[in-house]
């Protein structure tokens, strides 16, 4: 990787970083989905008329958009709303690559190996440890929130790799569309329309600019940067720099919001981080080779079906061709006819003036086959 890829890769992760600490500040402006919803709305307008029409099926940005913007955006906002604190939000959030290989197990098939396994027993070791530290100071339902929230963002990653967007600023802006309404609408029916509109009526400079951050530096400048790295550059190259998103994450908590950072959150922070690198960097198992179709075979009893039909249609031929008695004229009754090449029986004439007089089959000889096996 390039140098200026390497620093942009590392702005990108800064920035996913510090992101937590704004949104921190910016919880303090509005009420969490209330500003859930203002960052999708400024992150798509007015980008979405810029970046062309969408690029996949409408299904696949409808469902990202509900789980990734509403669900897990919504789950994130609220829970630091309610005491989860903005280092420890970034850290917790990375279990997302466990609830993503998880996920992907279940709904594509993708087995995990043996390092992956380990990684997210690891991960889910460093959370304990998390939620160990935080239980003794904070609120355990909002550390449930954002572990909630990481579920989610899991499930949100699987139908984006369903989706394979080609362009994936295209795909983050239109997705950008779809949470704005519910979002509005969850807002107005829990935190009521008398608290979103004080929020509104109170709005400053350091409110516009935590939303401007979320939407513009967080959404669009890190999603696309993100993904022109991926389009340059192997998954397995880009990837690891994600794993310094806690590291910015809870050092600018620190230094900003003057956030302690204990030596047990330190030792979950280590446990985290090797644990889902473990999970993120270890290759995927080889797929099932699928197990060969073979075609179907004809019983050796039941004659061809074409063959059938050419000997039929022989046989009404033949029937066709005999000449028919004259009148007067009595065709003994005989076997059925043979083969074309095996001769008739000719037919007994009685003298006129005498009494017909029946002949039974054996009477009449029958003639020599000539075909062996006949």
């Amino acid at each position: 990787m390039r140098p200026a890829h390497l620093a942009l890769a590392v702005l990108v992760a800064a920035v996913w970083g510090v992101n937590f600490t704004v949104v921190e500040i910016g919880l303090g402006h509005f009420p969490p989905l209330l500003f859930s919803a203002l960052r999708f709305l400024v992150a798509a307008l007015p980008a979405v008329f810029f970046v062309g029409r969408p690029k996949v099926a409408w299904k696949w940005i409808v469902a990202v958009g509900l789980v990734l913007g509403v669900a897990k955006f919504g789950l994130l906002f609220v829970g630091m709303d309610a005491g989860m604190p903005a280092g420890l939000s970034s850290l917790v959030l990375q279990i997302q690559s466990v609830f993503t290989a998880g996920i992907a197990f279940a709904v594509l098939g993708e087995r995990p190996t043996r390092v992956r396994l380990l990684g997210m027993a690891v991960a889910l070791a460093g959370i304990g440890v998390a939620a160990a530290d935080e239980g003794a100071s904070g609120s355990l339902g909002a550390f449930a929130l954002v572990i909630a929230a990481a579920a989610c963002w899991g499930a949100s990653n699987v139908l984006t790799r369903k989706a394979s967007p080609p362009d994936p600023l295209n795909f983050m802006v239109w997705v950008s569309t779809v949470p704005v309404l519910p979002l509005l609408a969850l807002s107005l029916l829990t935190e009521g329309p008398s608290r979103d509109l004080a929020a509104l009526r109170a709005l400053d400079w350091q409110g516009v600019g935590t939303v401007g951050y979320v939407a513009w530096v967080t959404t669009v400048f890190g999603f696309g940067a993100w993904g022109w790295l991926l389009r340059r550059h192997p998954a397995s190259t880009v990837a690891p720099f994600s794993l310094l998103v806690p590291v910015f994450g809870m050092t600018s908590a620190a230094l900003f919001l003057g956030e302690p950072v204990s030596g047990l959150r330190w030792c979950a922070a280590a446990l985290l981080v090797g644990g889902v690198a473990l999970t993120s960097l270890a290759p995927a198992a080889p797929p099932a080779a699928p197990a060969p179709v073979r075609p179907p075979e004809r019983s050796p009893v039941q004659p061809d079906s074409q063959a059938a039909d050419r000997a039929a249609a022989q046989a009404a031929d033949r029937a066709a061709a005999q000449p028919t008695a004259e009148p007067g004229v009595e065709a003994a009754a005989g076997p059925a006819a043979g083969p074309a090449d095996q001769p008739a029986v000719p037919p007994v004439v009685q003298p006129q003036g005498t009494v017909s007089t029946p002949v039974h089959p054996v009477d009449v000889p029958a003639p020599e086959r000539t075909h062996a096996g006949s």
